[in-house]
């Protein structure tokens, strides 16, 4: 049923990747087991059907009743008997959904997809990595700040809980490939110490590309042990010298790096193993184009054959990066990511990696849209492909044979003609239209508020209209 409301049918490309026994398995192996018996609705894998429902929809579609009154339409049609309207065992059943099961099946979907891909959608018949971190705010309750404490520049009680993200997202597909998050603020809760969390899930080979937040020493120097390859531009505390740089052309040297002193989260074991230098490859690159903030830049990279990899090529790849900012609007924005709901911090877990479950399955719809039309999946739109697998979503399931394939057919090539612009030089203020309502901010925790009502306290603006 999953795979149904997703666009997914027999016969199409990637159409093997998570299939529903993978997902079984998934479940199996983490030893999952419960409605097990014959009249119990909320097995694991509807379980999870509905929680993806929650997060493909927005607004008040989007709570557990919505939910729950999408089950009750389902199983009606289906002719069985309709479950309680309450939301009760739905929740119960829903925590009961390990996080290591979500996380597993998100990253298996990028995984068997990129393994897939044609070699004319790869940089150089290689994979990239795009590298950003981010955060998300979640309900102030007492259990969500005791794990995800809200930032030191907000007063107690008047801020929300914030959790930090560090993505690794394909260029290629746009596919999240890996995560990992933790608290906003606190000891190595840091974009680099999150980094390093997920290095292991990089494949040999891979190239990493990331913002100048990221060039490090240490993490150069851990890609390179990895078989990992890095562009990035170069961090603004370290100074440019080619004074006595290997000149490979014109704005392209070749630099050395010391190994700088050890840094606190760093072992002595794993210190002594670092190269004493790094020799990598600095390129300059001049912006021309009217509008962009930055006149001129250097990119740093590991990519040192100037032959095989031309300034030029490095200059555009870095500039591509800017890709990893519209995929994480597409999660945050699109998918309401931003503002997660769930009351307790594990549930909040949950429910990031069910949205990133749901982002990837849309992103498989869409590689599948644009291999059947003969397009790069960056040329199609993520929010017409949310709302092509919105419309179908209740439809699918229930439809069989052909007409349930007529469907998928239908949706993937709608999608596949609704291509966004192609407007690489784009310019925009970073400003907003539309003002706020004139609501004043909330100065004290809410329960004082409420309660200084209670006793009568006018608010100043009242005091100001009675005395006149």
């Amino acid at each position: 049923m999953l795979q149904a409301s997703f666009l997914q049918s027999e016969g199409l490309p990637f159409a093997e990747v998570l299939s529903e026994d993978e997902i079984q398995q998934a479940f199996a192996d983490e030893g999952v087991e419960f409605a097990q018996e014959e009249d119990e609705i909320y097995t694991p894998p509807l379980t999870l059907w509905m929680f993806l429902s929650q997060v493909l929809y927005k607004g008040e579609h989007r709570s557990c009743m919505a939910a729950v009154s999408r089950i009750l339409v389902l199983l009606v049609v289906l002719g069985r008997e309709p479950c309680a309207k309450n939301t009760g065992a739905y929740c119960r059943a829903r925590a009961k959904l390990p996080e290591k099961v979500i996380e597993r099946l998100a990253v298996d979907v990028a995984r068997g997809c990129e393994a897939q891909v044609p070699r004319g959608w790869l940089w150089h018949q290689r994979h990239v990595k795009m590298v950003d971190g981010t955060t998300c705010s979640m309900p102030d309750t007492e259990e969500n700040r005791a794990v995800y404490p809200q930032p030191s520049s907000q007063k107690e009680g008047l801020g929300f809980p914030l959790i930090r993200l560090v993505v690794a997202l394909s260029l290629a597909t746009a596919m999240l490939c890996s995560a990992a998050m933790g608290p906003y603020s606190g000891k190595e809760t840091g974009e680099m110490a999150l980094l390093r969390e997920v290095l292991d899930q990089f494949a040999p080979g891979d190239i990493l590309l990331a913002d100048r937040y990221f060039c490090s020493f240490f993490m150069i120097a851990l890609l390179l042990n990895g078989k990992c390859d890095f562009v990035t531009r170069l961090h603004q505390r370290r100074k440019t010298d080619f004074s006595r740089a290997e000149r490979l052309g014109k704005g392209d040297h070749l630099v050395v790096w010391k190994r700088p002193e050890k840094p606190d989260w760093m072992d002595d074991a794993t210190y002594e193993q670092m190269p004493l230098t790094l020799t990598l490859r600095q390129v300059e690159v001049q912006v021309h184009q009217p509008g962009f903030r930055t006149e001129s830049l250097v990119v740093v990279t590991t990519l040192l054959n100037a032959k095989k990899y031309r300034r030029e090529e490095i200059a555009d790849l870095y500039r591509r990066r800017w890709q990893v900012e519209l995929d994480i609007e597409a999660i945050k924005i699109t998918l309401g990511m931003d503002v997660l709901r769930c009351q307790k911090p594990e549930m909040v877990r949950k429910e990031i990696w069910t949205c990133l479950l749901a982002y990837n399955l849309i992103r498989k719809t869409m590689l599948q849209a644009a291999h059947r039309n003969e397009l790069s999946p960056r040329q199609l739109s993520f929010a017409t492909a949310v709302q092509t697998v919105a419309a179908s979503w209740m439809t699918l399931p229930i439809a069989s044979g052909t007409s349930a394939f007529a469907l998928v057919i239908a949706q993937l090539d709608s999608l596949a003609q609704q291509q966004i612009g192609d407007r690489p030089n784009r310019v925009e203020p970073r400003a907003v239209k539309r003002r706020p309502k004139p609501h004043r901010l909330l100065t004290k925790p809410r329960k004082e508020a409420q309660a200084e009502l209670l006793r009568g306290v006018l608010e100043p603006e009242a005091e100001a209209r009675e005395a006149a």
